[in-house]
């Protein structure tokens, strides 16, 4: 079969698929047949085993540094000390296990939107069967609310319309048509003879014959699409596993190195030496790096979920909102209100604007060009708006929905603006003509307080001038036609409103070839969130492109996206020439448009990947099924909480809990900040936990006695990790953080400088603390006296330091004081400095001794010599900038 089952005509269906009749249905046999090809109509979830799970979280450079750790203190038989790091791997994997095993939720969330029941023709008998059992070429019966059990083709229709705005993103449900379509190339979201598994019926009743099953349907294909998504490393992750690998080699090479110099010089005994290699190993090896990266990741995601309206899912999402370049974002239910709302009406010598957006009947209706004399007509307007209507305003608390169409929602949004709430035209109902998409308008017939009956009719413009034609020789088509496509071009769904005096009981289709009397038109949109436009402004002032993925009308969508102001000139490209585009031009039209119409769930995965493709970090914002896949390819998926389907807020790795999309910039400023205290913790702790390696690897090369046991090197990583560090968590963000670029894909974590300043600082730690050392030794001072003040000397050029790292600013400035949680920490770091050095039990443990106040002055001049020198090199740079 060459056509697409949207071309074929019903017969063509009926034959293709070996349909004996459509009363009659498949029989026992062919079902069992089908059944033993295609299987059951049931999405297969493909699951790694929970063990593989966990052992995975294992497979990390740092984790592996760590491990490595544990090990060698083990050895060493320091076991309190092994069981501190080993606990600090289980947490991490752990905590990564969870996040991981959460992920296969929205598989399982697919599955359960799966209709459980089908109504079908079999062997001529219309029947219910689970809706697992249902193969390909049944007839399948639709009503009002029944959920689709597969994918059908139409073969017949009343009235039938369908919610898809879950899989499509279109607002409206669609009617359902029986003619063949012409087009190839239609988009999903206008192939109205087929209906969807998973949506729904929302009026009017059909007939389907089944065309695809399980796997095979559409949601069939997002499932497999979420299932074969990979999960990609953040870019801070990819940065660490980086500098991970970078720091294990350096140590280890010099491990090795020391220890062959030295058993060539003979100067240790093998055990001794080995003791010395492994104590440098400790003492270099940053323990806390994962612990401190975690923590500060952590305090993050709880911080935006208090005070952002933001659940993080992963903690490593949460930093990279701060690298993310690109947002490529779904229209309906993010950018707008998915609230159908009337902005304007036209009527013959009045034209008004209305204020106020969605559901809620808050705004009013203000003339903006004739004369307000003539209320009259307005008010009929506004009446016929809300008679010719079948859907229901609903208020739920402070909340307004509705029962229906949102077309339809508008207009009686709009007459309550007007009337209060919950005030209605004193009308009664007669009859009533239902929407149907040949007609493309709805009627009702009404009788008023004096018995006269009006015929109240909503429809397409075109439709309805055609009828006023019939009975005015005076219709201006110009003055009408002139603002249909004015208001088409902004981007407004324009709906026309007409009314009848008539002397009927119930509305015949030849009552409209008498005529109509034409009231106005409206001009209705699905209004952007107010809060959209500013948070878009200060995105593209912080150098992040906003790309809007919908699947509206390209002319629609453009307006759109210029009321929204994605960009000063708005470029739009429609999914079906994306489809017919090469892998190169794709991407180069990925990062070319601004706009993305009529596209398929396939084309807003593919489009991330061409993002992601060109170096782009790429962040994904949706609500429905059918952005699940592009939600888990992105970098960082964003769901609503609010409008947000299961599916989409299981793929994603952070949902907006009050759907504001104005949220994303705070949490990108956000996730910027967390980046840059990451950054701060790692620049603070290996230049100190480096100095710490020097000390040893210069008294091996000094054939000294080490002046650190292995237990007072964990002391200082170990406890400054879980204290000191602690202060970049509650680090404010440096001032303009949101007017800087983001940072590039595949940068290095440290820049040349960094690494300059980690040698520079650790050398001068080391160099200070061995010349203390020894000078202390020359007066006479005991080894452990001197140990004990080489520890508070690294200890305090710690505290030191870290006013130097906390901010971009000089020191000696306001700026050493916006963070006082800060002081704090170091009160409590220390109160344990001084246990440490004057607690008996702690002496015993590791090898300290009293120190006198000398002793401590040393080491609070040696902590001041290293801030002095690093604000020395700050103040030089900050020069050759201006």
């Amino acid at each position: 079969m060459n056509k697409k089952e949207f071309q074929l005509s019903v017969s063509e269906t009926i034959e293709h698929y070996q349909v004996p009749s459509i009363e009659q249905g498949l029989d026992e046999a062919q079902v069992t047949e089908r059944l033993g090809i295609y299987g059951l109509n049931q999405l297969a979830v493909k699951k790694t085993a929970k063990w593989r799970l966990l052992l995975r979280q294992f497979h990390n450079t740092i984790i592996y540094i760590l491990i490595f750790s544990a090990c060698l203190t083990l050895l060493m038989g320091h076991f309190s000390d092994a069981v501190i790091i080993g606990i600090v791997v289980l947490v991490n994997a752990l905590i990564g296990y969870y996040q991981e095993a959460n992920a296969s939720d929205a598989l399982e969330r697919i599955k359960e939107m799966l209709s459980a029941e089908a109504t079908v023709y079999r062997d001529g008998i219309r029947q219910d069967i689970p809706a697992a059992e249902v193969v390909p070429g049944d007839v399948v019966f639709l009503e009002s609310g029944d959920n689709i059990p597969a994918d059908l083709r139409i073969i017949e229709a009343d009235n039938l319309r369908i919610q898809e705005s879950a899989l499509t993103g279109e607002s409206d449900s669609v009617e359902k048509i029986t003619d063949a379509l012409v087009d190839e190339a239609t988009p999903l979201a206008e192939q109205w003879n087929l209906a969807f598994a998973s949506t729904s019926v929302t009026s009017g009743s059909g007939k389907g014959i089944v065309i695809a099953t399980g796997a095979t349907t559409e949601i069939g294909k997002i499932s497999a699409e979420v299932n074969q998504t990979e999960e990609r490393k953040t870019p801070l992750m990819k940065e660490i596993d980086g500098l991970g690998k970078g720091i294990t080699y350096v140590i280890m090479g010099v491990a090795v190195l020391l220890f062959v110099v030295s058993l060539f010089q003979q100067t240790y005994a093998i055990s001794v030496l080995s003791l010395a290699v492994v104590t440098m190993i400790v003492g270099s090896i940053p323990e806390g790096l994962p612990a401190t990266t975690s923590v500060v990741l952590a305090m993050g995601v709880s911080d935006m979920a208090k005070n952002k309206h933001t659940i993080i899912k992963t903690l490593p999402a949460v930093e990279t909102l701060g690298s993310v370049d690109v947002i490529a974002t779904d229209k309906t239910g993010t950018l707008t209100k998915n609230e159908m709302t009337v902005k304007d009406i036209v009527l013959a010598q009045q034209e008004y604007e209305v204020t106020g957006d969605g559901y809620a009947p808050l705004g009013a209706i203000h003339l903006k060009q004739g004369n307000d004399r003539d209320q009259d007509t307005l008010q009929l307007f506004l009446e016929a708006g809300y008679e010719a209507n079948d859907t229901v305003l609903v208020s739920e608390g402070s909340q307004w929905t509705i029962n229906g169409e949102p077309t339809d929602g508008s207009f009686l949004t709009l007459y309550h603006k007007q009337f209060a709430y919950p005030q209605v035209p004193a009308y009664q109902e007669l009859d009533m003509l239902p929407f149907d998409s040949d007609n493309r308008y709805m009627a009702k017939l009404v009788a008023n307080s004096a018995g006269e009956r009006l015929l109240f009719v909503k429809g397409s413009p075109d439709k309805l001038f055609e009828m006023v034609q019939k009975q005015s020789g005076t219709f201006d088509e110009d003055y009408w036609t002139g603002h249909v496509r004015r208001l088409s071009a902004e981007g407004n769904r324009v709906v026309a409103v007409g009314y009848q005096p008539v002397s009927i009981d119930h509305i015949d289709e030849t009552i409209f070839e008498q005529g109509l009397q034409l009231l106005g038109i409206a001009g209705i949109i699905d209004p952007p969130r107010e809060e959209v436009i500013a948070s878009l402004k200060e995105m593209n002032q912080a150098g992040v492109q906003v790309k809007m993925i919908t699947g509206d009308h390209p002319l629609t969508a453009k307006a759109i996206g210029e009321k929204l102001g994605l960009a000063d000139e708005i470029q739009v490209v429609t999914g079906t020439k994306l489809d017919q585009m090469s892998e190169a031009e794709f991407q180069e039209a990925a990062l070319a448009n601004q706009v993305f119409a009529r596209t398929t769930p396939k084309n807003k995965l593919d489009i991330i990947k061409a993002l992601q493709a060109k170096g782009k970090v790429t962040a994904m914002t949706g609500d429905g099924v059918n952005d699940a896949p592009a939600l888990k390819q992105a970098d960082i998926g964003v769901a609503m909480g609010i409008s947000g389907t299961d599916v989409a807020k299981d793929s994603a790795d952070m949902i907006l809990t009050d759907d504001n999309f104005g949220t994303m910039s705070l949490a990108i400023r956000e996730g910027r900040r967390i980046y840059d205290n990451i950054k701060k913790s790692i620049l603070f702790l290996l230049p100190t936990s480096f100095a710490e390696g020097l000390i040893i690897a210069f008294t091996i090369m000094m054939q000294k006695e080490l002046p650190l046991q292995a237990t007072q090197l964990l002391w200082i990583n170990m406890v400054s990790a879980i204290t000191i560090q602690f202060a970049f968590i509650f680090e404010p963000a440096e001032s303009g953080i949101m007017s800087r670029k983001p940072r590039k894909t595949g940068n290095k974590l440290l820049n040349r400088h960094d690494i300059w300043q980690m040698a520079y600082v650790s050398i001068l730690m080391a160099v200070i603390s061995l010349i203390a050392h020894d000078w202390l030794l020359l007066q006479g001072i005991s080894e452990s006296v001197a140990s004990t003040m080489m520890v508070n000397m690294v200890v305090l050029s710690k505290i030191f330091y870290l006013f130097n790292i906390r901010t971009s600013a000089l020191a000696f400035s306001k700026a050493s004081f916006t963070n006082p949680k800060a002081f704090l920490i170091i009160g409590v770091m220390l109160v344990l400095q001084l246990l440490l050095t004057y607690v008996p039990f702690m002496q015993r443990t590791f090898h300290t001794e009293d120190m006198s106040v000398i002793g401590w002055v040393i080491s609070g001049a040696s902590g001041m010599v290293v801030l002095l020198v690093t604000e020395f090199d700050k103040w030089v740079r900050s020069m050759k900038s201006i």
